[in-house]
């Protein structure tokens, strides 16, 4: 601990008034002869901000070759953001005596981004929850900057790998971007003809050996970093919305002249065809990350879920036309004792509505036991539920016995028979 404690004192800051750093406060680093200075003794109009900072250009009156200090607020990256971030995290588990140095993506760094959004960038704040997944992105592609870590599954946190918070500026960053290896320029190729006005072919033609041998261990070195999950779904999917609906596909094994079609060079810049992939034939029941609503969280099993922003739905991964079946569901946690509703729908439901919202689907509410169906309730049950209740489900689809009544499959650019 005493060595920790050393190595985090503050240092000498060469400011106008002599005095040390002052950690945990606005200070600024000249980009050019790296002193830090105390933001209070500084002319320059600069907006309040966090500490921490490294997206600037500070330039003090010695530097600046005009007598006064120059200062300009660039544009934040992800990159810098997660660690200006984690190092405002740190210093404040530092402050409040804990030695805490790994922090949760969705408990403390995002909640922290999105508080602090127009301080740590000038980037326009992001209005859809896809910028999530680009910080987990970043965090864990650039293990030279963060560390990583997952005791419980589905809980990712992360740190710095340089926790020494003097060490945060400008100048430290730029020298790391520096000291990165070059991946040198490389002449534009010339497109590949197929045809006039047509762009550069969506597919390479074949590669020999050697080529091949090695785009496969560049492949394997990349893939290592990068996380599946046990059920083989990607990380990174469409939702389905009204209208529109995806179906995850994957590389038919009986398609014919498969073989044929890779040697090709004909088909080098044409469209994939379709009968060389099917449907992804899934072995179990789970539930369906890409056919649900965007605000609820699914486990890393697809067995459990959870949503704290008003009624949404989420279906599961097979479907079924007709039959009879009886299922059980665990009310596990409720919270503030807030009304829940459960039950089934059919395809077609709206995800973000209730369960018993439309003609699709019926639901029971925990609060007097009230049964809802096409935003109608009645009564079904003197007493509701609550948490540690299993309730059990009988559904009976009957085959319709005129199939022309049934409700015509949807797809999106489906062409008509007629």
């Amino acid at each position: 601990m005493s060595d920790n404690k050393q190595e985090q004192a503050p240092e000498q800051s060469g400011c106008y008034c002599g005095e040390k750093r002052k950690l945990g406060t606005q200070e600024f680093q000249c980009n050019s002869c790296a002193t830090w200075f105390h933001g209070p003794c500084l002319d320059i109009q600069a907006e309040p901000g966090l500490p921490f900072m490294i997206s600037y250009l500070f330039l003090c009156k010695k530097c600046s070759g005009i007598g006064h200090e120059t200062f300009q607020k660039r544009q934040a990256t992800f990159l810098q953001i997660c660690q200006m971030t984690l190092a405002n995290l740190i210093f404040d588990a530092q402050t409040a005596g804990s030695d805490k140095t790994m922090f949760s993506r969705d408990k403390d760094i995002i909640p922290y981004i999105d508080k602090n959004w127009e301080q740590l960038t000038t980037m326009q704040r992001r209005v859809k929850v896809t910028w999530h997944t680009t910080i987990y992105k970043t965090m864990m592609k650039e293990t030279d900057v963060f560390l990583y870590k997952e005791d419980i599954p589905g809980e990712s946190y992360f740190g710095l790998v340089n926790q020494d918070l003097t060490k945060v500026g400008p100048v430290s960053d730029a020298a790391r971007v520096t000291a990165q290896p070059s991946q040198g320029l490389k002449a534009p190729s010339m497109p590949i003809e197929t045809g006039p006005g047509k762009r550069t072919s969506k597919r390479k033609a074949p590669m020999d050996s050697q080529q091949a041998s090695n785009l496969k261990q560049k492949k394997s070195d990349s893939s290592a970093s990068v996380k599946l999950p046990a059920h083989g779904y990607p990380l990174e999917h469409p939702f389905n919305k009204d209208g529109y609906r995806y179906i995850l596909a994957e590389t038919d094994p009986h398609a014919p002249n498969r073989q044929a079609f890779d040697e090709s060079v004909e088909w080098a810049g044409k469209p994939i065809p379709g009968y060389l992939y099917r449907c992804l034939l899934g072995h179990e029941v789970l539930l369906a990350l890409h056919d649900r609503a965007p605000q609820l969280k699914v486990s890393e099993d697809r067995k459990t879920v959870s949503g704290e922003k008003g009624y949404s739905m989420i279906r599961a991964s097979h479907g079924v036309n007709h039959g009879n079946w009886y299922f059980e569901v665990k009310v596990t946690e409720m919270q503030n004792e807030a009304a829940a509703r459960i039950g089934w729908s059919l395809a077609l439901g709206n995800l973000q509505a209730p369960c018993g919202y439309d003609k699709f689907s019926y639901s029971w509410r925990s609060r007097k036991g009230t049964a809802f169906h096409q935003s109608r309730g009645h009564h079904y049950h003197d007493v509701g539920y609550g948490e540690g209740d299993v309730l059990g489900f009988f559904i009976s689809l009957p085959k319709p016995v005129e199939t022309e009544m049934m409700l015509p499959l949807t797809h999106k650019d489906r062409v008509s028979p007629f």
